[in-house]
């Protein structure tokens, strides 16, 4: 294997950190409507990659069918809808509470894979999964203790990490016969017609955003989506799977802290506690299911 021309574990943390700034940024945007934070985010990343995707990658719209288009097209719905849910949920609840929830995507697509692709489960898996949800029981309860609303963020925050699931399962046929920037470019502009749509039903304003909403859009589209996601499948060449998704794990913190500097938002016992759990239960999880998943459902390729 040739030598990196970085250091892994260095782009590694880099890409950790880009990820701990999405839930920020969202928070910063202060007033705009979820779906429309999620659909300038995508189009902007959309644009972005374009260019080289139509100079290196046309060839691939050859190898489409029409299977492959329907697939993509409730992909590209379920990844609007993931977002829609996430960003939402942060209007409700704490950067801490929505982040940890939304982290336990890689349980839904455990069970995901059982019910349509009879995975089986061990007896380290399934313990994991009682953890991480005891854990995740625990945040929603000291929510609802706080403020009511809070548990209403707490679900879509769930919600959120179940579509995003079913955006991985109904892509991942469709990713085996294209290349990773090719298959992110089509769903990825699926997703952002999807909002496109989405928010003209909803009667949601297309303009009229200050400069620092137009910055915060942009800043979404670069710095969770490229120099996190890009930095993690740059690293699969160097650093084991395993290790990619035990450190996405580490998004929570990072995004709590960063909530704590930037927004001053405290982090309570209850959070503390079941956020604990959460990580330790998905920590388990991924080590119980080492040998048994599949690449294409790890946590390293979880929210884009």
């Amino acid at each position: 294997m040739d030598k990196p021309p970085f250091h892994p574990y260095i782009m590694l943390a880099i890409g950790v950190l880009s990820i701990s700034t999405a839930a920020i940024f969202v928070k910063l945007a202060g007033g705009v409507p979820a779906s429309m934070i999620a659909f300038y985010r995508l189009l902007f990343a959309v644009l972005i990659m374009a260019p080289y995707v139509m100079w290196k990658h046309t060839h691939e719209f050859k190898s489409i069918t029409s299977k492959d288009w329907l697939l993509a097209v409730f992909a590209g719905i379920f990844l609007a809808f993931h977002f829609i849910l996430w960003f939402e949920s942060l209007n409700y609840t704490s950067v801490a509470s929505s982040v940890i929830l939304v982290s336990m995507q890689p349980l839904f697509a455990f069970l995901g894979t059982y019910l349509f692709f009879k995975e089986r489960f061990t007896a380290g898996a399934l313990l994991s999964m009682m953890i991480a949800i005891t854990g995740s029981i625990i945040i929603s309860s000291g929510d609802f203790q706080l403020d009511g609303t809070a548990l209403l963020g707490d679900i879509l925050a769930l919600l959120g990490a179940m579509m995003v699931t079913a955006y991985f399962l109904l892509g991942q046929n469709l990713r085996k016969r294209l290349s990773l920037l090719f298959h992110t470019f089509i769903v990825y502009g699926i997703a952002t017609i999807s909002l496109f749509i989405y928010n003209v039903a909803m009667n949601y304003p297309f303009t009229g955003y200050s400069n620092k909403q137009w910055l915060i859009f942009l800043a979404l589209a670069i710095i969770p989506t490229f120099f996190g996601h890009s930095l993690f499948n740059w690293s699969l060449r160097w650093i084991s799977t395993s290790t990619i998704s035990m450190s996405i794990l580490l998004e929570p913190i990072g995004a709590s802290i960063l909530a704590y500097i930037v927004l001053g938002e405290q982090i309570t016992s209850y959070q503390w506690l079941g956020g604990s759990i959460v990580l330790f239960g998905l920590i388990l999880f991924i080590m119980s299911t080492k040998k048994l998943r599949r690449p294409k459902i790890t946590h390293a390729s979880k929210r884009l």
